[in-house]
């Protein structure tokens, strides 16, 4: 019966859409395009013959949805049976036949796509009430706009309604399909600031609630034959747990069918895996591992749902709380009119009270069941807040003390560059003092080459000097030789005079030299004691460019003068020291 009453909300607007002028009644020849399709989208075998016979004496003219319904019981609905068509498929095509009358897509103030139209079309028909013309009241248009504003991530504005119904008290008899969606489109139900994420909201509360939905995403299941873990899209109806490849529900990898007997349980960590849960079915077990505590609380609560309505024999967990609305509602206006006959209230009580003791162990059941899960949920979570304060802490301390050793190999880095500035400096002194060193050592061989030359030079005036003297030569002869002795002597003194000069110019330039080493030294020690390699292991030590060759050329390489002239002393061809005079 719930059936045939929820195809009758989409049948109805389809054969309004067929009225002629609002007559109520619609020609026989479109009825049976009606039929046809009816037919057709409830998977039922075409019976062509019937519709004929059943207005046989009624040819020509119109034929009233009165006259309709008779056949339409007998020969349709009593024949669709759940579970044999696709009821979406069925919807859209009484919504296709209604919207291309009444619906306009695309109007400035409408902010409904024809998809966003036809899903509130089918919330609207699930929502409203079992009577004709359609309508919803105010109190699900409030549910309704509540769950949507949910899905939205906003609250809903409960004055937007309040404002509706005292400018107009006839809203609240109820809103008719068109009008409501008039006042959705136009935000004067529920305010949209973004058309897609109204869009995405709007899909999400379809799913969930035309169909049935209790519950989707990513978990990771665990094979029953190569036993290894796989992660799947998972969809939880009140029959079946569906799961998928991936969340475009494209390639569809299995079902874990649910009844009153299935049981879900906790599992604890295995294999690596943490949050697990098994669902346990006659035929097997299910182990699922969920992505974190809240999310397995929130699935073994779904799958609780799901088993509770199989149970009960429901198949829409929203069309069993809109019941329990209207039963609410029902007994709130049975309250208002007045006090009841004893009779009525003893009937009540006890309806009542045998609802409370078949409830009762359940809930209890239920209370402990949820007091445990969060118990445990608050146990992790602080497990886990714990774990993430001593990471935190632990992520400090090494971000210091990478600070601390970035500044320290900055400080070398800088003590470096010094270094190598000081010691390219060093050496290029060194280089200098070696060239004058160098200068001054040439400059001494030449004049101990010219005094050697003069010191012969004057031996040999000496001695023709004597020879002389000795044959008794003429006195002019001897004094010309004396001349040039003399002449010669001074020649000899003006040489030793200038290569003293050049022995003391020698010695600076060697002190010099012998300066600019040791510094040369210095520095190279200094570079050697900050060349070690630093810290974080793995970094290549530093070598500083070009540097090192220069030191490998100035200092490990022993230098020494030709002829070990550190000090240059004039001796005669007998090797004895050359006396100044």
């Amino acid at each position: 019966m719930e059936l045939k009453s929820e195809l009758l909300k989409s049948i109805w607007y389809a054969f309004t859409s067929l009225e002629a002028e609002h007559s109520g009644k619609v020609s026989k020849s479109q009825l049976k395009v009606l039929s046809h399709n009816l037919y057709t989208a409830l998977n039922i075998p075409h019976d062509p013959v019937a519709l004929e016979e059943h207005f046989r004496d009624d040819d020509e003219g119109p034929v009233s949805n009165q006259g309709y319904m008779p056949y339409l019981n007998n020969y349709i609905l009593a024949k669709a049976k759940e579970g044999t068509f696709d009821k979406e498929k069925f919807d859209s095509l009484c919504w296709m036949m209604t919207a291309k009358k009444n619906f306009k897509e695309g109007t400035k103030e409408s902010v409904c796509s024809w998809q966003d139209g036809f899903r509130l079309f089918c919330l609207f028909n699930l929502l409203s009430e079992d009577r004709y013309p359609l309508v919803m009241i105010p109190a699900e248009v409030e549910y309704l706009m509540k769950k949507i504003s949910t899905a939205m991530n906003q609250e809903w504005d409960g004055k937007l309604l309040e404002d509706l119904i005292s400018q107009n008290p006839s809203y609240k008899q109820g809103l008719s399909f068109w009008l409501f969606l008039e006042l959705v489109s136009t935000g004067r139900l529920l305010r949209i600031t973004n058309v897609y994420a109204f869009s995405l909201a709007l899909n999400e509360v379809f799913q969930e609630m035309y169909h049935n939905v209790l519950k989707k995403g990513y978990m990771w299941k665990k094979g029953h034959v190569r036993r290894n873990w796989t992660e799947r899209w998972f969809v939880l109806k009140p029959s079946n747990i569906s799961y998928y490849v991936s969340e475009d529900l494209k390639e569809k990898k299995g079902d874990i069918p649910l009844d009153k007997n299935c049981v879900v349980e906790n599992l604890p960590e295995k294999e690596g895996r943490r949050c697990l849960f098994c669902v346990k079915t006659p035929t097997r077990t299910y182990e699922i591992s969920a992505s974190d505590q809240k999310q397995r609380v929130e699935w073994i609560q779904a799958i609780q749902i799901a088993t509770r309505l199989q149970d009960k024999g429901k198949t829409s967990l929203h069309q069993d709380l809109k019941l329990h609305r209207r039963e609410q509602r029902g007994r709130s206006c049975h309250s208002q009119e007045g006090p009841r006959s004893t009779q009525e209230q003893q009937i009540e009580s006890i309806i009542q009270v045998r609802g409370e003791k078949e409830g009762n162990a359940q809930r209890r059941q239920q209370e402990e069941q949820e007091k445990e899960h969060q118990k445990e949920v608050q146990r992790e979570l602080e497990r886990q807040l714990e774990e993430a304060e001593k990471a935190k802490n632990n992520m400090v301390e090494e971000l210091t003390l990478k600070e601390k050793e970035a500044e320290r190999q900055r400080q070398r880095i800088q003590e470096l560059e010094m270094i190598q500035q000081k010691l390219e400096a060093a050496l290029t002194a060194e280089i200098q003092a070696r060239v004058e060193e160098e200068k001054a050592r040439l400059e001494q061989e030449q004049l101990l080459q010219q005094e050697e030359e003069k010191v012969k030079q004057l031996k040999r005036l000496q001695e023709e000097q004597e020879a002389l003297l000795q044959k008794n030569k003429p006195e002019g002869d001897i004094v010309l030789e004396s001349s040039a002795l003399h002449v010669a002597s001074q020649e000899l003194q003006t040489l030793r005079e200038t290569r003293e000069r050049s022995h003391q110019h020698l010695e600076e330039a060697q002190k010099k030299l012998q300066t600019a080493t040791s510094y040369v030294k210095h520095w190279n020690v200094q570079l050697n004691r900050l060349m070690r390699p630093i810290n974080p292991g793995g970094i290549a030590s530093f070598s500083p460019p070009h540097t090192l060759a220069h030191i490998q050329i100035y200092t490990q390489t022993p230098f020494s003068l030709p002829g070990d002239c550190q000090k240059v002393i004039p001796t005669t061809k007998n090797g004895q020291p050359l006396s100044n005079k």
